[in-house]
């Protein structure tokens, strides 16, 4: 499984790197980086309340 990412509707707060910062990652510049291809198995939980909580819903699953 994989995370995509919305970056026109990204606001890059971090949420998602709060509740996954092994998979998600702010630069210095604030924008946002996918650390990974295909999310872990034990990062899936993680990721899935990260989309959850995105409050621009600027991820999906795919």
């Amino acid at each position: 499984m994989k995370v995509a990412v919305d970056f026109d509707q990204c606001e890059a707060n971090g949420i998602c790197v709060g509740f996954a910062p092994d998979v998600f990652e702010l630069d210095d510049e604030d924008q946002l980086h996918v650390l990974v291809d295909d999310i872990p198995a034990e990062q899936l939980e993680d990721v899935k309340d990260a989309v959850a909580q995105c409050p621009k819903a600027a991820l999906k699953l795919i």
